[in-house]
This record gives structure tokens, C-alpha cells and sequence, in this order.
């Protein structure tokens, strides 16, 4: 497969993200730009664990609805889900219905607040898992990514084994994995090197 072709658009961009209009705007737009937001970066750790055996367009097309369902995925409210939610979202045609999913969403923010309590944010302990600069890759895990998902287990979170962290990690800017002449590759790099990494609380940058 080629890592870089032309769209319909006549921009160049990395193969999959010329696939369908959504995954453009995605690719161009959030696709490998640095998050520090918990919201967001739960959010996409959530979903990537809906994806599992699925495709990312069908979650990707289904986001909004995600998001209604899950009170904009906003850590401390869904830390609160109870059975009453658990069945509302089963009965929610928008999002994927799947009752171990949803339940892992659920404790995955219950975990995720003891992270919070711990380092001060999440973003703090995902971005301390940031590997060294190197060159885009099709690999679906790396030792980054299997670190991440260990760690993250053994935290108590559920559905994050290391090609979802590398998923993950790859959409939230901890890697650029656009490829060299893509259109918004440079962009990316530019802003992960103004980006301001969080850190633990009490720990100096």
C-alpha cells in the first residue's frame, strides 16, 4: 500500500485518510495533533475500545451520538453511570450497543479518577508513555504502546490492549505517523514541539 496518495480534492494526504470525506476532515484536522484535554483524551481511549472489531468510520460516524450518551465523556460525571444508564445506552440505536463495552466505559472513568487524584490529570500519565521522535510506522503495536496498555491495566482499566494504546497514541499526538509529503504533516510536527506536556502535580517540566 502506498503510505501517501492524492484525493478526490487533489490534496495529498496519508492513504487512509483520502478513504471517505469524514476520514479527511479527521485526518487533516485531529488526526496526530497533540491532546492534553482529559475529556478528549478519554474520550478516544473510550472509543477505540468500541471500535474493537469494527471499523474506526463506523465510530467515527457514530461520535456525536457517543458523546450525547456519554455526558460529552466528561470522567467525573460518567464515573457515576449506574445500571439506569447502562440500560439507556443499550437501548440507544446511535452508539454501538454493547453491554462489556459500555460497562468497561464505565469503569474505565472510575479508574481514570484515580489516575486524576494521583497525578493531578490523566494526560499527565498517558504522555509520560511519549516515545522518542522517530519515522511514521505501519506497526500496529510498539514497545510504547505495550507499556501504556500494561500500565493501564494495571490500573484496573478494561479494553486497552497495546494496538488500541498504539491507536491511541498515534491520534493524540504522542507520535506523528503522517507519513513525509503529506499535506499537514509539518503542521502536526510544529505544533507537537510547542506543545506543553502535562506533568504530574508537584513535578517540575
Amino acid at each position: 500500500m502506498d503510505h501517501i496518495n492524492t484525493g478526490e480534492d487533489g490534496v495529498r494526504r496519508c492513504s487512509w485518510g483520502n478513504g471517505t470525506l469524514d476520514y479527511a476532515a479527521y485526518h487533516d484536522d485531529e488526526w496526530g495533533r497533540p491532546v492534553d484535554d482529559d475529556a478528549r483524551l478519554f474520550e478516544k481511549l473510550s472509543l477505540e475500545g468500541f471500535q474493537s472489531g469494527l471499523s474506526w468510520i463506523t465510530i467515527l460516524r457514530k461520535r456525536p451520538a457517543f458523546r450525547e450518551a456519554f455526558a460529552g465523556f466528561d470522567i467525573q460525571q460518567v464515573a457515576l453511570f449506574g445500571e439506569d444508564d447502562v440500560v439507556r445506552m443499550l437501548d440507544d440505536a446511535g452508539i454501538v450497543r454493547h453491554q462489556g463495552k459500555i460497562r468497561s466505559t464505565i469503569n474505565n472513568a472510575q479508574c481514570s479518577l484515580e489516575v486524576v487524584d494521583e497525578f493531578g490529570s490523566l494526560g499527565a500519565l498517558i504522555w509520560s508513555f511519549e516515545p522518542d521522535p522517530r519515522p511514521p510506522t505501519w506497526d500496529a503495536t510498539t514497545p510504547e504502546s505495550v507499556a501504556l496498555a500494561k500500565e493501564l491495566k494495571r490500573r484496573g482499566f478494561s479494553f486497552v490492549g497495546p494496538t488500541t494504546a498504539y491507536a491511541f497514541m498515534q491520534a493524540m499526538g504522542l507520535v506523528n505517523d503522517h507519513w513525509p509529503g503529506c499535506v499537514v504533516r509539518d503542521t502536526v510536527e510544529a505544533e507537537r514541539t510547542a506543545f506543553e506536556r502535562p506533568v504530574p502535580s508537584g513535578s517540575v517540566a
